[in-house]
Formats: C-alpha cells, structure tokens, sequence
C-alpha cells in the first residue's frame, strides 16, 4: 500500500545522508516520489522535511524557508571540510581567546553577510559539484552569495588546553552555511575553527517537536496531509469553482492584494488546487496539484 501525499518531518540521525533518509522513506512509503528540503550533512542531526507524492512538489518553496540550528564550534582548528569529518589544516592555540572576542565576532557575522561557501559543498562550479573537484585535488572557485544571519548567540564555552569549544544557537536563511560561519568566526579570531556538533532544530513552520525518529516509523500515522502541510506553510487563498477550474488548467487568476511569495490556493471543497505567485494584479501558478 502507498502512502498518500504530504509531508514527514524527520529527525535526521548522524552519519546519515539526506539521501540515505529519502531511500529508506521510498521503501517506507512505497513509492518513489520522495524528495527532501534543505539538505543535511552526514555529521548534522535534527529537522528534515521530507515530501512524499504530489507534496514533493511543494519542497522547492519550503526549501527557502528560514532555518534554525544549535551547533558546538571548535576554536584552535581549522578543517578542509569545516567540521570534524575533515582533515585539520590549520588553526592556533585559542587558550586566550575571550568570551567577549568571540560574541564580538559572533556579531559581526550578524545580518545580511557575504558568505563563500565551504569547498566541500554541493555548489556547482562550471555544471561540477564543489565537494567533486576539492576531493579530486581542486581548488573550486565559489564566489560569496548574500545570505542573512537573523541571530548568532553564544551560548555557552568550555576550554581543552589550547582550544575552545563554543556552543551557538543560530537563526538564518536557507543557502546559510553554518559550517561557513564557524570557518569565518575562526578567522576572525586569527585561531581557526569548525563545527563538531550540528542540530538544526526548526525548517520553516517545523520544529523537533513535529519530528519522527526513523526507528520503528510508520508514515501513515505521522504523515501531514498535502492540504494541512500547503496551508501551514503558505498563506491561503479560497477560490470559487469556477476559478478552481480555470487554475487547474493553468490559468491565471486576478491578484487579491497577497504579499510576495507562494500562496496556497484551495477550492470549494478544501482540496489544494495549486501554489500561486501574485505578480502586478494576476496571480500565476508555481505548481498545481489537481489534473
């Protein structure tokens, strides 16, 4: 039996993949149509919102949902991967390093940031991942992107000889590297630094208390329906018939004064017509659900 079409918010353990969750969920599941939103490295744990059936396609716009992690940094090493899967390269006794230093620096990586992602990273450089041509001997080129980190908060350090171990709560947007952010705040503070413990704890409109272990899961019990997950992730629109006809077959509609981004468009009867995207006064479909 196939499961029906919504979303499962999974606690990703460590040492698997986003991949290796997807694989499992389609024998869960029985089928195929399984994809994730915002991948995690093999060392994180925590949030991954995982689409089954028709909800896959709404995972490209959940994807740019705000995310939030708790991690632990390492000051006094710096890694080729930017976390303790990797390789140290680097780094200098961080035993003076203050705590007032390191909020400082913690601040200054705070807000809308030009970030270089970490040359281990799925980033294309000319049609290749990143991580490819770093571990085939490369040096990828990435250039900084834009992205913003909302809250940047030390939590609590703890000392081992020559390093610092700082544990960070941080709010930010999706395409955020924390492992990025703990390379950067090693830097800054002329010692090195990557990350030894990731969690994130909150996708979007999903935290840890919505998510599921995958020991003993059974995905119809804990699956949120497609409708539910579309409307508490994205404001709603109600339509007519006649306009919920027109939008499944691709039709534009008039704008109704929404705010930018995806709103969820339901028919008479709840069903989820489609994901809408208001631009001027229409509003045009991302991606419809219904045939």
């Amino acid at each position: 039996m196939t499961t029906a079409d919504g979303l499962l918010i999974i606690d990703k353990p460590a040492g698997w993949t986003s991949h290796d969750v997807v694989a499992k969920l389609r024998r869960l599941t029985g089928t195929k149509r399984v994809g994730h939103a915002g991948t995690l490295d093999p060392l994180a744990t925590g949030v991954l919102v995982v689409g089954v059936g028709k909800a896959t396609r709404l995972l490209g716009h959940l994807t740019l949902a705000e995310k939030e992690y708790q991690a632990t940094i390492r000051l006094g090493q710096a890694t080729d991967t930017c976390d303790a899967e990797g390789s140290i390269i680097g780094g200098a006794p961080a035993g003076r390093v203050t705590p007032a230093a390191v909020r400082a620096a913690a601040q200054q990586l705070t807000g809308e940031i030009q970030q270089i992602p970490p040359a281990i990273s799925a980033i294309k450089v000319d049609g290749t991942r990143a991580h490819r041509l770093a571990r085939a001997g490369g040096t990828p080129a990435l250039a900084a992107r834009p992205v913003t980190v909302r809250s940047f908060s030390v939590l609590a350090e703890r000392r081992a000889g020559d390093l610092l171990d700082v544990d960070v709560a941080v709010t930010c947007s999706s395409g955020t590297y924390i492992r990025a952010l703990a390379r950067d705040l090693g830097e800054a503070l002329g010692v090195g630094g990557h990350v030894t413990v990731l969690r994130r704890t909150r996708a979007g409109a999903y935290g840890l208390s919505l998510a599921h272990g995958l020991d003993q899961l059974k995905p119809d019990e804990v699956l949120i329906p497609l409708e539910r997950a579309a409307a508490d992730a994205f404001p709603s629109r109600l339509l007519t018939d006649a306009e919920a006809r027109w939008l499944s077959h691709g039709g534009r509609l008039p704008g109704s004064g929404a705010a930018p981004g995806p709103v969820a468009a339901f028919g008479p009867d709840g069903t989820l017509i489609a994901l809408v995207e208001e631009s001027g006064n229409q509003a045009r479909p991302l991606a419809v659900f219904v045939p």
